[in-house]
């Protein structure tokens, strides 16, 4: 099973919660919570029941999680293989544009070749990939422009 997101405005700070209640909150096993005590969260006290002050809860997933994020440094997408910020391709790094100057940026990943995407607006290209020539392909069009000729029919077919 994958690493989950969890979000760590849930816990409330100025109330405190035992093991059993962090891992409802949450939605993960009372283990998991018990992992995360020896991972360096801190009790309000070391007496029984274990229990964990809100806003040190949430300051401790807010930095586990900030700990994770790997953000791309200009000129380079994050490839999912890879599982890095690598440098695409120049050849092959494209910018669909969708409404309101939004569009995607995908690219090839220049060491293994896997496809990389990126959301971004078409007037921050330039500070994303410095020094790399973005393509720009033509629309292909909607169905509505279509001529409304038949396609895949078989000849003598209708």
């Amino acid at each position: 099973m994958g690493r989950i997101n969890l979000n760590p405005r849930l816990a409330k700070g100025g109330r405190c919660y035992d093991v059993v209640e962090v891992a409802r909150l949450f939605g993960v096993h009372p283990h998991t919570v018990r992992g995360w005590r020896k991972a360096g969260l801190q009790p309000i006290d070391h007496g029984r029941p274990v229990l964990f002050q809100g806003s040190v809860l949430s300051a401790f997933l807010a930095s586990r999680r900030a700990a994770i994020k790997r953000p791309c440094p200009p000129g380079a997408l994050y490839c999912l293989k890879c599982r890095e910020p690598r440098p695409p391709d120049p050849t092959t790094v494209e910018f669909r544009k969708a409404a309101h100057g939004a569009g995607m940026l995908t690219a090839c990943c220049g060491a293994c070749g896997t496809r990389m995407n990126r959301r971004a607006r078409q007037d921050q290209l330039a500070a994303l990939l410095p020094g790399v020539t973005v393509r720009f392909p033509q629309d292909q069009g909607s169905i509505a422009g279509c001529d409304g000729s038949p396609v895949n029919l078989e000849p003598g077919g209708s």
